[in-house]
């Protein structure tokens, strides 16, 4: 019988219970299939930093390694050892001093992993103060003001004070301006982005490394960096080759990043490494006996995908250090292109023009129109399919209003070109109007 001459309508009415009798399996996923139908295109989400796309036989090893758990290390030894060459290959990507002194694992994304990098400086702070015989009561964590949520949420879930350094238009940047008079005896670490989510742009961590240098020399109080490299520490060490940020800078002790955006592989896998094995306590690392072996785990999760490590595992064997280059030299490329084009249309002014990671932002000029603002043309392109956030910049800079463009591999020139025509357009269009659009844009686009 043809599928949707099925009376389903009586079989599978209650969606949010179990119905009473079940359903043909094409039944049962045309229902579901039916439901992502007005899901965006992911290929035009332009808000998203996370890969989607990869090719066939990245596809073919994904559907043959769906089943295997991660944190089964026993049943799956090959996967274990495969999540092991993962990380040493980050390791020396990131100059640690010796890969073989170094530790690392896989996590869910770079979210899991930025909480491991805070827990051990927590953990680390913890036993200092208690070998002192001194409070471990109020420990604080800086940052930037311009930080991913995920920083928030560690600090709220493990009791640790969040003190943000504010961004201006002078330090559009955390630049370590100002930075002493955030740290004492109770920081437990410091935080650098490369890679800002609001513009792309990287925080300077050799600056902010030798500010805490100096720090040290002044007080004596050694405080450690975590680089938050979510998308630039898969895009840096191509790109950017002769930047400091990673652990070339002793300052540095733990670097995360998402094998999801710009390692170029299907969500959901994170990575993150510490320099040197003492940097990471022992008695955060758990023994488990589990399905008959015994096996030493660090992480907030438990059974998770083992097929996401082994697409990070291929491509960087499919790549190496050349095809990572060439990809990521052409995203940027294309961010450079849309920025370019953009910028020269008469309403926008760029804040950032993507020579950092691929990704840029802009504002409109002051006093350009009453009539529409950046939340229109996202509704506008919205209509035609691309998904181009806009949103205030941080606390400080709130009252400015951004666009941003993030550039992955599978969004070709020819691609970009369609979405410049389709901003002109649009822009025309907003630019006729004899009234101003009704103002109904007072959410805030979450990173």
């Amino acid at each position: 019988m043809p599928l949707f001459d099925r009376q389903t309508g009586a079989s599978a009415i209650g969606r949010n219970r179990l119905g009473a009798e079940p359903l043909l399996p094409q039944t049962a996923y045309q229902l579901v299939h039916d439901e992502a139908l007005l899901d965006g295109n992911a290929r035009l989400n332009l808000a998203t930093f996370v890969g989607t796309w990869m090719d066939d036989y990245a596809n073919k090893l994904y559907a043959e390694s769906y089943d295997k758990n991660m944190i089964d290390k026993d049943e799956y030894p090959s996967t274990a050892a495969v999540e092991d060459k993962c990380w040493r290959i980050l390791a020396d990507l990131w100059n640690a001093p010796s890969a073989d002194d170094a530790i690392g694992t896989s996590t869910i994304g770079s979210s899991e992993a930025c909480m491991l990098g805070g827990l051990a400086f927590k953990r680390r702070w913890q036993h200092a103060r208690r070998a002192a015989g001194k409070s471990t009561d109020k420990p604080n964590l800086v940052m930037s003001s311009a930080v991913q949520v995920v920083w928030e949420k560690f600090c709220n879930y493990w009791d640790v004070e969040m003190r943000l350094v504010p961004i201006s238009e002078e330090h559009p940047v955390f630049d370590g301006t100002g930075l002493a008079d955030y740290v004492d005896e109770n920081t437990i670490g410091v935080v650098a982005i490369l890679g800002v989510t609001y513009t792309g742009a990287y925080e300077p961590v050799k600056q902010i490394a030798a500010v805490l240098d100096q720090i040290e020399r002044d007080t004596g109080l050694d405080i450690p960096l975590h680089v938050d490299g979510a998308s630039g520490a898969m895009v840096a060490p191509f790109l950017q080759p002769d930047l400091e940020w990673d652990f070339r800078l002793e300052r540095v002790h733990s670097i995360s990043t998402s094998g999801h955006k710009y390692g170029g592989v299907y969500p959901g896998v994170g990575w993150v490494v510490w320099r040197e094995a003492q940097w990471l306590p022992d008695d955060l690392v758990l023994r488990v006996s589990y399905l008959g072996g015994d096996m030493p785990t660090f992480a907030l999760n438990f059974s998770r995908p083992g097929a996401q490590v082994l697409l990070q595992y291929y491509m960087f064997l499919r790549l190496g250090y050349a095809g990572y280059t060439e990809i990521q030299q052409g995203s940027r490329d294309v961010a450079v292109h849309l920025s370019n084009g953009i910028g020269a249309m008469a309403p926008f002014e760029l804040i950032s023009r993507g020579t950092d990671i691929p990704v840029f932002a802009w504002t409109m000029k002051t006093d350009y129109t009453d009539n529409w603002t950046l939340y229109d043309l996202s509704d506008r392109l919205r209509m035609r399919g691309w998904q181009v956030p806009a949103y205030p910049l941080p606390a400080n800079l709130e009252h400015i209003i951004v666009q941003r463009i993030v550039v992955r591999r599978d969004l070709s020139h020819d691609m970009a070109d369609k979405l410049l025509a389709d901003i002109r357009t649009e822009v025309a269009y907003l630019d006729a109007l004899q009234a101003p659009m009704p103002s109904l844009h007072n959410e805030v686009f979450h990173h």
